[in-house]
């Protein structure tokens, strides 16, 4: 396994960290039966005994019950004392210092330990959760939690814009960032340039949805084409990782795992000798972005996400139903996207709420018929539950 120092925490974490938000359900076909137990408790125990020491939950993860399984798993033969285990308090509305102290206090009891090595703020990318922290003094209070041994280090994740990202980054001395990055996302997000400014500023760099929710694991026939014509054959899956384990910023790559052969794979990758920074040459750097060009070339509806298209009367996210949409076509796996979409749905951004009203067809700069392509979206996208 490869190691990495964790930013100025002291810690040396595993390049491949776990991510515990997709562990494996007792019936892949009704999520709402909630999570197989055993099978999550043998991935997690395996991981640990070949050389995985960072683990990722948060308090929302499977229905709240992430948290409860990693304590479990980890509560035998002195597994915990092993780990560096990472969680994220929720901003999603108002919330009291009281009630975030009792809500750490739970976490903890889930988990079964005194401590956090690192808690989270979630999700302070542009807008309601941002405001809110800086609002209520959130600082002051993880402080405190720190101060009385409840939690090591304080940081936060984040998705949004590379602007927004250097505020967060600035506003305050974190030890930890947990952001979103891979082989596609190098304009959205944070893109390339958040990862070695988070580093200047002593954050310590953790990667989410290195396979984009296990899409890049899949290589549609144009995307075969290119990485078929590499003089060094690698699986997509490795090619994914290689490009974010390419970077020196990047101190762990959390992988969300759902069965044991997804996990021995991860294990292999992670533990060649020459998975370090630089490990990409420059024909293979060239290669990847070919990669990436074939596909983005993959779009069924083709929205450029400007969004002159909204807002909707009736709070349809019309480009994250069309950007949804495009990926499972691009990566021939609709499972990732299904689930971000009843997570919209749920928030009521879901096309179901579409009334055709006409509103957003000319402001579509590339004359998209949005009513129509909408009820194609939903329709490809909405039998994910869970």
């Amino acid at each position: 396994m490869q190691y990495r120092e964790l930013g100025k925490t002291g810690f040396k974490a595993s390049l491949l960290g776990m991510g515990c938000m997709r562990l494996p359900f007792i019936d892949d076909t009704d999520m709402t039966q909630g999570v197989n137990r055993e099978k999550a408790y043998e991935l997690i125990r395996y991981a640990v005994e070949h050389g995985v020491n960072y683990f990722d939950t948060a308090q929302t993860y499977h229905a709240g019950n992430s948290e409860a399984i990693l304590g479990e798993a980890l509560d035998v033969n002195g597994l915990r004392e092993k780990v560096w285990i990472t969680t994220k308090h929720p901003f999603w509305g108002p919330v009291t210092h009281d009630q975030i102290r009792r809500n750490l206090e739970a976490t903890l009891k889930k988990l079964r330990t005194d401590y956090l090595d690192t808690y989270l703020m979630h999700g302070l990318g542009p807008g309601g959760n941002w405001d809110y922290v800086l609002e209520h003094d959130i600082w002051g209070l993880f402080e405190k939690f720190r101060d009385e041994g409840l939690i090591k280090h304080i940081g936060f994740s984040y998705h949004g814009n590379f602007e927004h990202f250097k505020k967060v980054v600035t506003h305050y001395p974190w030890d930890l960032c947990l952001v979103m990055h891979n082989l596609l996302d190098v304009t959205r997000e944070v893109t390339p340039e958040g990862i070695p400014f988070a580093k200047e500023h002593g954050v310590a760099v953790t990667i989410m949805e290195p396979l984009r929710g296990g899409g890049l694991c899949q290589a549609p026939k144009a995307v075969s084409a290119v990485y078929d014509n590499s003089p060094t054959q690698r699986t997509p899956t490795e090619w994914a990782f290689r490009y974010l384990a390419d970077m020196p910023g990047v101190d762990s790559i959390v992988s969300g795992i759902s069965n044991m052969e997804q996990l021995k794979e991860n294990l292999a990758i992670f533990s060649q000798a020459d998975l370090t920074p630089n490990c990409l040459s420059a024909d293979e750097q060239k290669m990847l972005i070919s990669a990436r060009e074939a596909y983005e070339s993959i779009v069924t509806i083709p929205c450029t996400a400007c969004k002159y298209c909204m807002p909707c009367p009736q709070n349809v996210d019309i480009a994250n139903a069309f950007g949804l949409y495009n990926d499972g076509n691009r990566f021939e796996f609709w499972g990732q996207v299904s689930r971000s979409y009843m997570f919209a749905r749920r928030g009521g951004r879901g096309a179901e709420n579409c009334t055709e009203c006409g509103i957003c067809v000319p402001k579509c700069p590339i004359g998209i018929d949005i009513p129509a392509q909408l009820k194609v979206a939903h329709n490809a996208l909405k039998n994910w539950e869970e």
